[in-house]
């Protein structure tokens, strides 16, 4: 799960001071212009059917339905498998807080599994929050409504692909760069981090053209090697 930064609420353009929503739909377009058109959960790109989610949904949490900190980005299957439940905030990781690349691995087919680095508190939590949203869900058969995996399975196969691609071409810089654009336009940024890893000209790429990716997580002098956002991750 991709870190990001939503940032401070917008500005009204004509008053200068923070912009006050009518409904939470009118959020799309800023939220989108700071985290870029993917869900901030599993990490699908969508260019329309991506809501606006209340993180602390607005059925036990009237008072946050119009709130900017407490927005994210959805697709239709993380939205509904996380519905309107009321949750314990310190019981999950969430992508705006912590350095959500910690919690999970993106392993061969693209599946996410709970980090094995991480202790047994940590692993329970993040195990809450796969079951959250269901990113360890798979389809039952080929026409299921719910792609999310077979689209991961699918694009780590391409990112592998261009992988080897790299590793034989002499051009590694500008190849590098058409790895990033086909990135974006996939979707999918801990999948292409995963395969990546070790391959600085494409993670730097990945860190700074995914708009909205908290890059503070990530240690540049080290390798990009994941840092701690908070006391927990």
């Amino acid at each position: 799960m991709r870190p990001i930064e939503r940032g401070p609420c917008p500005k009204d353009p004509n008053t200068n001071t923070d912009k006050v929503y009518k409904t939470y739909t009118e959020a799309r377009r800023d939220l989108i212009d700071r985290l870029g058109e993917y869900c901030s959960y599993c990490e699908m790109r969508l260019n329309a059917s991506l809501a606006v989610e209340h993180v602390q949904p607005k059925r036990h949490h009237p008072n946050l339905e119009l709130e900017w900190h407490n927005f994210l980005l959805a697709c239709t299957n993380c939205n509904s498998t996380k519905g309107s439940q009321d949750i314990a905030l310190d019981a999950h990781y969430w992508a705006d807080v912590h350095n959500t690349f910690m919690a999970f691995q993106y392993v061969e087919g693209g599946k996410v599994v709970v980090h094995p680095g991480l202790t047994k508190a940590q692993k329970a939590k993040a195990k809450r929050t796969i079951e959250l949203v269901g990113l360890d869900k798979t389809p039952d058969k080929p026409d299921a409504s719910d792609r999310r995996w077979q689209n991961r399975k699918e694009v780590w196969e391409i990112a592998k692909i261009n992988l080897k691609r790299l590793e034989n071409t002499t051009d590694k810089t500008n190849y590098a760069k058409a790895i990033v654009d086909m990135a974006k336009g996939y979707g999918f940024w801990s999948i292409w981090v995963a395969v990546f890893i070790n391959h600085p000209e494409v993670l730097q790429g990945l860190m700074t053209e995914f708009i909205g990716t908290y890059q503070a997580c990530f240690d540049k002098n080290n390798h990009y090697a994941p840092i701690s956002r908070t006391n927990d991750l």
